[in-house]
């Protein structure tokens, strides 16, 4: 029962200097954003800003300073994450940037799907007309091998037709001997 009672001590205590510790970093966070996003950075940044004349090796004081108070916030607690807001607010001035080259690496993978999706698709449209192409081949030799065989039996049939027109002329002339040799034996 001691025991229990030292170790919920201990755990309420822990459980305090993480709630003074929360508080701190609210502060500091809060002093920071109040710095950033006041009317007087606010009008100071409308009033100077000129992209002309924007130096891009020197950062805003203000952020500076607001990165400045988390740093701090962050050392005097020994706090990573306050050090790593610390960071982003200083390196925040690129999000725009940053953003930008998003959207742009997006529109690049979209356009790389694309050009991909009509990859495919030509590929398969080739694919048909090359089967297509090689089935009508087929049907034409298949054609043309039946037409050979069709002009053959013409051939064959009007050699067949001449031979028998041939025999039935002979047969009547034999018919008509026929004939004038019983007329003159009657």
């Amino acid at each position: 029962l001691m025991m229990l009672k030292e170790k919920c001590s201990m755990t309420d205590k822990e459980w305090e200097e993480r709630q003074k510790t929360r508080q701190l970093e609210m502060e500091a966070v809060s002093k920071a954003l109040a710095v950033l996003s006041g009317d007087d950075a606010h009008d100071l940044f409308t009033r100077t800003f000129n992209p002309a004349f924007l130096q891009m090796d020197r950062q805003d004081s203000r952020r500076v300073q607001a990165s400045k108070v988390l740093m701090n916030a962050a050392k005097k607690l020994n706090n990573p994450k306050l050090s790593n807001l610390a960071y982003r607010v200083r390196l925040d001035a690129f999000t725009r940037v940053k953003k930008a080259i998003d959207d742009m690496v997006a529109q690049l993978l979209k356009e790389k799907a694309d050009e991909i999706k009509h990859k495919d698709f030509c590929t398969d449209e080739f694919n048909k007309n090359q089967l297509q192409t090689e089935k009508k081949e087929r049907e034409k030799k298949d054609l043309i091998a039946k037409i050979e065989d069709l002009e053959m039996t013409i051939k064959s049939l009007a050699d067949a037709i001449a031979k028998l027109k041939g025999e039935i002329a002979e047969m009547q002339v034999q018919m008509k001997r026929a004939g004038e040799d019983r007329e003159k034996e009657n």
